[in-house]
């Protein structure tokens, strides 16, 4: 099931929640910082470090520490550019996070949009994106842990175009 929810990720009841990484997984802006600070900057710092660098599309999981979610999956989306592999890039980045979650048998899964902030990918693209993998990962993973996949949308409008294409995909 796949729910789209605007708010503060942070406050996801999710066994996981997804942070839109940088590839050195140190504590960001955006998303990033406001999931750092949530969790407790200087355990997650910690355990981040170790599991640093990570490549664009790669997903690693880390305990949630002080956030209801009990896990955060850290993934680095691509920098937009306009190049040829970004798409593949920015798809990669949900599915390895759906796959990472169904592997340690997670139940619900709560995603940002995924390099749309200082990135800059445009959010119609990346939405598109993001529903599309999502539904694909539903429909070839139909023994998967995985019962809700939540789009957690920071503002209206980011929330407002994902709705809109999500009612043009069902």
């Amino acid at each position: 099931m796949i729910i789209l929810r605007k708010g503060d990720i942070t406050t996801s009841n999710s066994d996981v929640i997804v942070n839109a990484a940088n590839k050195r997984l140190q504590a960001g802006s955006g998303v990033c910082g406001a999931i750092f600070d949530a969790a407790g900057y200087d355990k997650l710092q910690d355990e981040c470090n170790k599991l640093s660098p990570i490549k664009t599309g790669e997903a690693v999981i880390t305990n949630g520490y002080n956030l209801i979610a009990k896990y955060i999956i850290h993934t680095a989306g691509p920098m937009y550019m306009g190049r040829p592999d970004e798409p593949k890039l920015l798809k990669d980045s949900y599915l390895n996070s759906l796959l990472l979650a169904s592997k340690y048998n997670l139940k619900s899964i709560s995603f940002p949009s995924i390099s749309t902030g200082i990135y800059g990918y445009p959010i119609e693209d990346a939405a598109k994106i993001a529903l599309n993998t999502a539904i694909e990962f539903e429909k070839d993973n139909p023994n998967s842990s995985i019962k809700e996949i939540i789009f957690y949308l920071y503002d209206e409008k980011t929330y407002q175009i994902f709705l809109d294409e999500y009612n043009k995909l069902k």
